[in-house]
């Protein structure tokens, strides 16, 4: 459907003249149960005023046809008004009231009103998700964050079936046919992304939450939890409901602003696209989170944390919402960092921050670094780009900045600023300004030179430590120097850094300890440190201790060693987090070559106590053996890596999260190795045992795919695994194990599928795509010039959902370095230039993601390119 991409000045001109007065929506899903029925029938009811008479607007509708359209009571002619995605009024009152009946169409693809069949019992789940712009797949509106509006809708569905909206339902009508309409309050002025919709035979547990506010009033929140019923045994409903507990405590505490959404349900959906969403009195997540089989401390925390962040947008976002995409981080970088916080504080978690570090922060560097890169307060001209515009930078980077605001300012100027923030801006929008001026009020400094300086520029700034020392091993000199050069200007641009630099030495028992400390602002390319001068040098100096600013660190040649050598006696948890996520970005910038890395963690890795980091540890392991190492040196690295991970394995305390962590990290491996299939096949069949590895349905599957990778798995086998897990996940399970099977005909049809088909749900798209990578080179050849022969039209004819899942997951990245060539000259990369130079005027959100694969793969034969002996490189 054409002219669904709005424009950030086509926004500006409609909230220029236009207030919306309230929405009263109708739909009815009666039909939902039918797969052979497309759509469902949509009305609008939008009452709005206009500043200019004779005006004329238009409302976003994606639709399976419109029926009728009316304005102030006179009937229009559809085929004149309606074009494409949007429906044009002409000749606007100071008052006006418009119905828009049409209708909308059910979604596979995770956007708009998505329609599930629960393979386990065959029961129909509907809901919405909208961000940044799918409202418009569901009903007619103003698809704009700032023009906002109370919402009133009306759902027509089974009658024994679960409906819930963003307010409380207030009134039920039942049919004849079984059906039911639930009329629901209306909403306070929101926006339309966070409008939600949740229709089906969701199981729903209930609680609440009792709190004292302002001058003493108590406030209660009704509570509740959705999910699926096939998996309603598997959902901790208390443990959520403690978390949210915990957080609406601590959140009002921080704010001293009342949650003004009335109740707080939150539901557990399945092939969610997200994380989660934060729509205001019904927050949806990805079922995931429902742990169907074991799950790490990590991954509680990692929910928790979620829960948190969510919670954290109904001030953040939800009360006050910016006026348009650029401004996207007002509310994400807040809540990412709100969300690590309350896990460190309202939950008492000693590893938020670590988690914080060595995950997040990583995905910030990853992308900050690409030539994609943007400030975090970025240029977003349309919808299109807003949609690629939620990643790493907005959330990650906005909120480590945020962190270094905290250190800058102080918590207390923060805290001020934000209680402010949302008095002066409920339910209204805001921009860049409103925050810095409410920053400014409370901290006394101007916040602008620092919003220049940290919000307004692109790229990692990076902090080396330049030290001399005399005969006897002390500092004659410590600077910190600063690289910051901003990527999209090519200017310098240094960063003020609030830092903290931590002094480790080995004690008599070899432990690596803190010693001292030294807290500074860095500004500029050089800070001198004339407090160290005369301190013995440490062992290891740290530049970032307790992770304050946001920058990559390059360690002096002492420090360096000592990391290489016995990371693992570093004994602060943050501290060695900090030091392991440095020497990752090492490697990935080739300054430190797999082999190396590989060693490092195979010395820290059996000893690291905490799950998230030991996680990340064994993944970017794998990553550097398999796309970081030349090809020549690659088989005997994956194998010392599988070799530590059946030692790990075998060496871990039985029943622990390590140990699940350790025999999911050999599954993954094995996709690239049969060395140790005969331990996989014995785990599966019970003919190996390790004493307190439960071989339950996730890791399951994750030994199927590594068998069945190297064909030694039949398809027979495969079924039967099915039919004892025939779940949703058992599904995605099954699919990515089917299309692993190094076989031509089995990437044949997998290629068929994705790039052609019309029949896979997102989640199952995805799985396709994850299957079809495994295997040796040459089975994948065939597919790379057809990819970039297709992704074009595939952009052009698949919601920018699955598109962007296609273009990105198929594109060739896994290249080995020719012996004698050069990196830029490789065919993949070739192939790309060129159809970047053929294809100038293809949609930047599609050029963007091929220019971001091609990123990734310079780096990696750069890296092999480092790793090879001068002689191997021409």
């Amino acid at each position: 459907m054409h002219n669904e991409n709005l424009r950030r000045d086509e926004a500006a001109s409609r909230s220029a003249i236009i207030n919306v007065l309230g929405y009263d929506v109708s739909l009815d899903l009666s039909n939902a149960r039918d797969a052979r029925s497309l759509g469902f029938p949509s009305r609008s009811v939008v009452t709005f005023e206009c500043s200019r008479a004779g005006a004329e607007t238009f409302l976003d509708f994606i639709h399976g046809g419109v029926e009728s359209v009316t304005h102030n009571g006179i009937a229009l002619d559809v085929d004149k008004v309606v074009s494409g995605a949007r429906i044009t009024f002409e000749d606007l009152a100071a008052h006006n009231t418009v119905v828009i009946e049409g209708i909308a169409l059910y979604s596979r693809s995770g956007e708009g009103m998505h329609r599930f069949q629960d393979p386990a019992d065959g029961e129909t789940y509907l809901y919405t998700q909208y961000e940044p712009a799918d409202a418009r797949r569901v009903f007619a509106c103003f698809e704009q964050p700032d023009l906002k509006a109370p919402f009133t809708f009306h759902v027509r569905a089974a009658e024994a079936w679960s409906v819930a909206s963003n307010a409380a339902e207030c009134g039920l009508d039942r049919h004849d046919d079984g059906t039911a309409t639930r009329h629901f309050e209306p909403t306070m002025r929101i926006s339309t992304y966070i409008t939600t919709v949740l229709a089906g035979p969701y199981a729903v547990t209930r609680d609440e939450w009792t709190g004292i506010v302002g001058d003493g009033d108590v406030l209660r929140i009704p509570l509740a939890t959705y999910c699926r019923r096939s998996l309603a045994e598997n959902l901790d409903a208390e443990r959520i409901f403690e978390t949210t507990r915990r957080g609406l405590t601590y959140f009002h505490d921080l704010f001293k602003y009342p949650y003004p959404f009335g109740k707080y349900d939150q539901a557990f959906v399945p092939e969610y696209n997200l994380g989660a969403m934060e729509n205001p009195g019904l927050v949806t997540f990805t079922e995931s989170y429902v742990f169907r089989s074991r799950a790490t401390h990590a991954q509680y925390e990692s929910r928790d944390n979620t829960i948190m962040h969510e919670m954290a947008h109904m001030w953040f976002g939800d009360l006050v919402t910016m006026t348009w995409w650029n401004d996207l981080w007002l509310k994400e970088s807040f809540a990412d960092f709100s969300g690590a916080l309350a896990v460190a504080e309202a939950m008492g978690s000693e590893t938020s921050w670590i988690t914080f570090a060595n995950r997040r922060k990583a995905w910030a560097y990853l992308q900050d670094q690409l030539p994609s890169t943007h400030p975090i307060v970025a240029d977003i001209p349309d919808l299109e780009a807003a949609k690629l515009n939620f990643d790493g930078i907005t959330y990650a980077k906005g909120a480590s900045v945020l962190k270094q605001l905290v250190a800058y300012a102080g918590f207390d100027a923060f805290t001020t600023a934000a209680r402010s923030y949302f008095r002066d801006h409920a339910f209204s929008n805001t921009t860049l300004d409103d925050l810095l001026g409410a920053l400014t009020a409370a901290s006394g400094r101007d916040m602008s030179d620092w919003a220049q300086r940290w919000l307004q520029t692109s790229g990692v700034p990076q902090l080396t430590a330049e030290v001399t020392t005399d005969d006897d091993g002390a500092y004659t000199s410590v600077s910190i120097l600063q690289q910051a050069v901003d990527p999209v200007t090519g200017h310098q641009a240094p960063r003020p850094h609030s830092i903290r630099l931590g002094l480790y030495s080995f004690d008599e028992n070899g432990r690596l300890l803190r010693t001292a400390s030294h807290e500074l602002v860095v500004d500029g390319d050089r800070t001198k440190v004339p407090a160290l001068t005369g301190h013995v040098q440490p062992d290891l100096l740290l530049i970032n201790d307790d992770d304050l600013t946001y920058a990559k660190l390059v360690f002096d040649e002492r420090s360096v060693a000592t990391l290489l050598s016995s990371a693992d006696r570093l004994e602060e948890p943050l501290a060695r987090a900090i030091c392991l996520a440095a020497l990752w970005s090492s490697t990935r910038d080739a300054l430190l070559n797999a082999e190396d890395y590989l060693g490092a963690v195979e010395r820290v890795a059996p000893r690291e106590q905490g799950v998230g980091v030991l996680t990340q540890l064994l993944q970017n392991a794998r990553h550097a053996v398999e796309q970081y190492a030349p090809a020549h040196d690659r088989s005997e690295l994956r194998e010392r890596l599988a070799d530590c991970l059946v030692r790990g394995l075998e060496e871990a305390e039985p029943g622990t999260d390590h140990q699940l962590v350790w025999a999911r990290a050999l599954a993954s491996t094995s996709r690239k190795t049969r060395t140790h299939s005969g331990l996989l096949r014995g785990l599966l069949d019970g003919t190996r045992v390790l004493n307190g590895l439960v071989i339950d349905d996730e890791l399951g599957w994750q030994l199927w795919q590594g068998l069945a990778a190297q064909n030694l798995a039949t398809i027979d086998e495969l079924e039967a695994a099915l039919q004892r897990d025939h779940t949703a996940s058992g599904r995605t399970g099954f699919t990515t194990a089917c299309t692993a099977v190094p076989d031509e005909t089995v990437k044949a049809k997998a290629w068929k599928e994705v790039i052609f088909g019309d029949r896979l749900s997102n989640e199952l798209l995805s799985a396709t795509i994850s299957g079809f990578r495994e295997g040796p080179a040459e089975l994948h050849e065939p597919y790379l010039r057809p990819y970039f022969d297709e992704i074009q039209r595939v952009w052009t004819s698949f919601p920018i959902e699955m598109s962007a899942r296609i273009v990105r997951g198929l594109y060739p990245g896994e290249q080995d370095l020719e012996q004698g060539a050069v990196p830029e000259n490789n065919s993949v990369i070739a192939m790309t230039d060129s159809w970047l130079s053929e294809h100038a005027d293809a949609p930047l959100s599609l050029r963007r993601i091929v220019i971001e694969e091609r990123d990734h793969l310079l780096r990696a034969l750069r890296a092999q390119a480092a790793a090879m002996k001068p002689a191997e490189v021409g």
